[in-house]
């Protein structure tokens, strides 16, 4: 039984399809600025300077991190479950998917 004061599972849904367009557009453009990061420094000629790569990771890190962990956690400690674990899994899965490919 639901109580009064927690949201419908559809305002939590359609809450978390909301996020979930936000949490794509940062993925993809953390993913684009790592690959842009790799991409130039592919065509640096010496191997002194630090590489630009893990430095876009790092921020990509901190960032995608960040938001899993204000979003989903506030989400989840207001009472929204569903958001919440979203936010957690997509922006987790986000970081992820920039270090496999900074790795790769």
């Amino acid at each position: 039984m639901r109580r009064a004061n927690e949201p419908s599972t559809g305002q939590q849904i359609g809450m978390s399809v909301a996020l979930l367009v936000l949490d794509f557009m940062l993925i993809a453009w953390s993913v684009y600025g790592v690959g842009m990061a790799g991409w130039a420094d592919s065509y640096e000629s010496d191997g002194v300077a630090p590489s630009s790569v893990s430095q876009a990771v790092s921020q990509t890190w901190w960032l995608l991190g960040g938001g899993a962990v204000l979003t989903g956690g506030g989400l989840l400690a207001l009472g929204r479950r569903i958001p919440g674990i979203v936010q957690l899994v997509v922006l987790g899965g986000g970081m992820m998917l920039v270090s496999s490919l900074a790795a790769g």
